[in-house]
């Protein structure tokens, strides 16, 4: 497909900016030493490091309802930790505020800074995600104009009404915003079905070999890199 006159760009957070799941591996290291230093009972039920997440998965097979609803899922992962070791529950939501404040200590891929200093300069940037960073923590909010979480929109990617809010923030037409993001289904698809234009950002090639069978339309450019968008959109 080829790419038309971009008037402004959106972005994913988690996967395209930096690792999901290094900030979530992070952010559990800290919630488990925390609920085993304030809650001692819970260091059998979380006797590996991989414990919090199992719990998390549990907990969403149980309450499919909550699906995508990352806040109340990882709550109730908590009280699940707290329930099993007979430790008081009322910690919760204490312990929640350890595993948000840590999952927002992001490591930036090498060339995000940079490419969006570039592209900052030169097009409106909204942030679209189904995830709960938050940018005035993570960082890099100065180069957005704002930022849509699907909790707060109450729609998550791939509808489209969250791509076409992220067009009226900037005040475009969707078919002049081009949406950046590395998840086929959610951001290139959903992109292309919003009437926008999608970069699929495939960091690395080994992950679209699943996708590739699945493929049902094209995304107007594939890249590796922002950094390689700022070159391509440098050259339109």
């Amino acid at each position: 497909m080829r790419l038309n006159a971009v008037e402004a760009i959106s972005l994913d957070l988690d996967d395209t900016l930096w690792s999901f799941a290094q900030a979530v591996a992070g952010a559990e290291d800290a919630l488990r030493s925390w609920l085993i230093e304030h809650a001692p009972g819970t260091a059998g039920v979380l006797a590996t490091r991989e414990a919090l997440g199992r719990l998390r998965v549990q907990f969403e097979t149980v309450r499919p309802d909550l699906a995508g609803d990352y806040r109340r899922l990882r709550l109730g992962s908590i009280q699940m930790a707290l329930e099993q070791a007979g430790e008081d529950v009322s910690l919760v939501e204490t312990a929640y505020g350890i595993f948000f404040s840590a999952r927002q200590k992001v490591e930036f891929f090498e060339d995000v800074l940079p490419s969006l200093e570039w592209l900052s300069t030169r097009f409106p940037l909204v942030a679209v995600t189904n995830g709960n960073a938050d940018l005035q923590q993570t960082g890099g909010a100065h180069f957005f104009k704002g930022t849509l979480h699907a909790a707060t929109v109450g729609v998550a990617k791939p509808d489209a009404a969250i791509f076409h809010a992220a067009a009226q923030m900037v005040d475009v037409v969707p078919r002049s915003m081009l949406h950046v993001g590395d998840d086929y289904a959610a951001d290139v698809l959903g992109a292309i079905g919003a009437g926008m234009q999608a970069a699929w950002l495939v960091r690395d090639p080994s992950t679209t070999q699943a996708v590739t069978p699945r493929i049902q339309r094209e995304p107007h450019l594939v890249i590796p890199t922002l950094t390689r968008l700022c070159e391509m959109l440098g050259r339109n």
